[in-house]
């Protein structure tokens, strides 16, 4: 069975999983969360497997490399970031309301990698610019940010669904939820680790352009928007802790940061730049 295979089975587990957190949501009943959880923790080790098995692949070809080199592999390896950071959080907080606003970006992320045309699957060998020990340490602690950027947006969306309406005129739907205080620290703590690998790799990114293209810095579009990206977060983190910002304020701040690190990654594919290969 070969690496592709099984990542489009890890896709409908992830649909599958997130169905179940919805399920738990709606009916209350923790048995769906229990069997969600068993299938998120199932589809993380079926995709840690493949996503090893395509390495080991890359090296019986001949050109052995991490799989991080392209939009498909970006994704899958995106997926899996968000997915073993939202489990450990979910082990922390004992609690799994988060699953059905963290999951379902997983299962999109991974169907994008699947059906999104011109997305190539096949293992190639390394274009020059990525032959470089700086690949594998750059795009981690990148990814690794841009997924706890993602389990604070979830948690962002948790904040704003509990403090609404919603959660005024069904008290028994709210409790079940993690208290507002605790979503709160969650958000922060998602940012602030998110910020920190984003910095770590933009150090890392900045070093590697040096030996690559002989420059630190060349405000390529990827890089202007991590930049962008990285001072959003900077700033979300300055106000909780200067201005004392708490609740809506950091939760739609968080949806603006997770905005930002969507376009960063996406969305300067449809400009001109060095990291178009992503």
């Amino acid at each position: 069975m070969t690496d592709t295979v099984i990542l489009n089975y890890v896709t409908f587990i992830y649909f599958t999983s997130f169905v179940l957190y919805l399920f738990r949501m709606i009916f209350l009943k923790e048995f769906w969360a229990r069997l969600a959880s068993f299938l998120a923790w199932t589809g993380f080790f079926a995709h840690t497997f493949a996503l090893i098995l395509r390495w080991k692949a890359s090296y019986n070809l001949g050109f052995g490399h991490a799989p991080l080199s392209n939009l498909y592999e970006s994704l899958v390896f995106f997926a899996w970031s968000i997915i073993i950071l939202y489990l450990a959080v979910e082990w922390r907080i004992k609690n799994k309301s988060l699953g059905a606003f963290v999951v379902p970006i997983t299962f999109f992320t991974m169907a994008y990698a699947s059906i999104a045309p011109g997305i190539n699957n096949r293992i190639e060998p390394l274009i020059p610019a990525l032959q470089s020990n700086w690949l594998t340490t750059h795009v981690v602690t990148c990814f690794m940010g841009y997924a706890a950027f993602t389990v604070a947006f979830g948690c962002g969306l948790l904040y704003l669904w509990k403090s609404g309406k919603e959660a005024k005129y069904s008290p028994m739907f709210a409790e079940k939820l993690p208290p507002l205080p605790a979503l709160d620290l969650l958000i922060y703590q998602s940012a602030a680790l998110g910020f920190v690998f984003l910095a770590i790799g933009i150090i890392t990114g900045s070093v590697w352009a040096h030996y690559a293209w002989g420059a630190y810095w060349s405000w390529d579009p990827k890089e202007t928007w991590s930049l962008i990206t990285w001072l959003v977060y900077a700033i979300m983190i300055h106000a909780r802790y200067v201005r004392s910002w708490h609740g809506k304020r950091l939760a739609v701040l968080a949806v603006i940061g997770f905005a930002c690190m969507l376009f960063t990654y996406l969305g300067v594919n449809l400009l001109s730049s060095l990291h178009s290969y992503l």
